[in-house]
């Protein structure tokens, strides 16, 4: 029976495989891969020979007809990202979405994603929390750090290394320079590392040691910073 398959592969450290996805690798009959170079990678140290398709943010609008037609005809498919569960911030949602309207049943595996333990590690209120991602790199980057400036939920972005700097100044000048921060990098790898304190410490870390690796910023809410600094007036 046709089926679309939403596996998640490990962010660095591979013994987070889990059995399951190894099987559902082995058995359907393609895989959709972000990044074949990199996923061969993986399917070597698990013994998966099963073929593999490029499928990434730069050609899934064309290639999405011709897997539906696939899935149609009765082929079982995975899709696969570099590191992480597919769709988040990555390729994914256009394929699932296709599947959905064609009525193909569509089946996402737990595992590996990136900011469950960022948000974890942060030590931030984590009962409720906004996703966003990447944010703008120009055009509209502004008027998102207004928008979120009073939001009261806690914040995960993912962040680029070389914009890091750039990303927790911006923090302190939209947020305010005390609002909590934390920084989680390379997770699940040998050099992870969870750096937490106001947006201006964390700027200053960072600004001394050069970010490298995945990262992933944790942010407080507006309300939870309005309760630290009445807490704080109360013991003084």
């Amino acid at each position: 029976m046709s089926k679309l398959y939403i596996v998640p592969t490990p962010i660095g450290n591979l013994e987070d495989m889990t059995f399951r996805a190894i099987k559902v690798l082995k058995e359907v009959n393609l895989i959709l891969a972000e990044d074949t170079r990199t996923s061969a990678k993986l399917l070597k140290h698990f013994e998966i020979g099963t073929h593999m398709m490029s499928h990434h943010m730069h050609n899934e609008h064309k290639t999405v007809e011709s897997i539906i037609q696939r899935l149609k005809g009765g082929d079982t498919v995975a899709l696969i990202s570099d590191a992480g569960t597919p769709a988040i911030s990555d390729p994914g949602f256009l394929l699932t979405r296709a599947c959905v309207e064609n009525e193909i049943p569509v089946e996402c595996l737990p595992g590996a994603t990136a900011f469950v333990p960022a948000l974890v590690n942060s030590g931030l209120p984590n009962d409720k929390f906004v996703f966003e991602g990447f944010l703008p790199d120009k055009k509209g980057r502004q008027t998102r750090f207004l928008a979120l400036a009073e939001e009261t939920r806690t914040m995960i972005f993912y962040v680029s290394p070389h914009k890091l700097v750039k990303t927790l100044g911006e923090f302190a000048q939209y947020f305010g320079a005390d609002r909590p921060v934390s920084v989680s990098r390379e997770l699940s790898k040998l050099h992870e590392e969870t750096v937490r304190g106001t947006a201006t410490e964390v700027l200053e870390h960072f600004t001394k040691k050069e970010p490298k690796g995945e990262i992933v910023a944790i942010v407080g809410g507006a309300v939870a910073e309005r309760k630290k600094k009445r807490e704080d007036r109360e013991e003084e």
